[in-house]
């Protein structure tokens, strides 16, 4: 997953000062990286409400995969759309999103690229979740961390990235996965199939 977070080159520059990903060129040019390199999925995305046009985001974002299915059609490709949520810094949305936008652009996915795999992250409430599976979501996270190094020891939670707004357990989303007439899978590859 590497994802864009905005096309809107003087946001971009507004939110990354230093390193690699200062540069959107460098940036922009990692999916391709990660195609030539053979990688089996490659994950696509823009923050939303990072720039103040989440429409022109996303046309960009399907430009961007357009490509890629293009010129790297080997690997399988993923979609997620955040919406920028309370962080550690204050930084506010440019725009918000409101949950009937989201459906629509869900919907606007699914029909331009009925094979994508779309993910739905914590980011969102639960019961926006349960009801997006619906949708031809098929991919949700579950007991999430999102500060740097979150996953390690510890429970540190001070450099959060940003606020997660489901909190169930890997349990209880599963259980809502079934509720809705789906079933959960926790891993679609295997090595000897060449994935």
């Amino acid at each position: 997953m590497v994802y864009q977070e905005t096309y809107h080159a003087s946001s971009y520059a507004r939110h990354h000062l230093r390193g690699n990903k200062q540069d959107i060129a460098w940036r922009l040019a990692t999916p391709e990286r990660l195609g030539c390199a053979g990688i089996d999925k490659i994950g696509l995305g823009a923050l939303i409400g990072l720039s103040p046009d989440w429409r022109a985001d996303s046309y960009f974002v399907a430009e961007h995969l357009a490509w890629m299915e293009r010129h790297h059609w080997q690997s399988r490709y993923s979609l997620s759309f955040p919406r920028l949520r309370p962080c550690t810094g204050g930084l506010q949305p440019e725009v918000v999103m409101s949950d009937r936008q989201l459906v629509q652009l869900i919907c606007a996915w699914r029909l331009f690229s009925p094979t994508l795999e779309l993910s739905l992250s914590t980011r969102e409430s639960p019961a926006f979740r349960n009801g997006a599976l619906r949708l031809g979501i098929t991919q949700m996270s579950a007991e999430s961390r999102t500060q740097p190094g979150g996953y390690a020891e510890g429970d540190a939670e001070e450099l959060e990235q940003f606020a997660i707004h489901d909190d169930r357990s890997l349990g209880e989303i599963a259980a809502a996965v079934r509720q809705a007439g789906l079933q959960p899978v926790f891993k679609d590859w295997e090595p000897f199939l060449g994935r």
